[in-house]
């Protein structure tokens, strides 16, 4: 089974949430839930699971679940 990873930085508490490539490779997520109680890390994996078109299950946050900075895996 395929495994890709990504770099994430996420901006929480934003109006709408989005993700787009950087230019630099380093994907950016802005999220509308508040980074409390894990509510940021839950829509950001809906949020990647919708974008590729994979199941919630296919997402995992591999490392940074507590920084602005994370390691998103996904297995296609």
């Amino acid at each position: 089974m395929p495994v890709r990873s990504l770099r994430v930085k996420v901006k929480p508490n934003a109006r709408v949430s989005s993700l787009d490539e950087g230019p630099d490779g380093v994907w950016r997520a802005t999220l509308k839930a508040p980074p409390v109680d894990g509510k940021a890390n839950a829509e950001l994996v809906v949020l990647v699971a919708r974008h590729f078109g994979v199941p919630r299950s296919a997402v995992s946050i591999r490392a940074g679940a507590v920084s602005r900075f994370k390691l998103v895996r996904i297995e296609t």
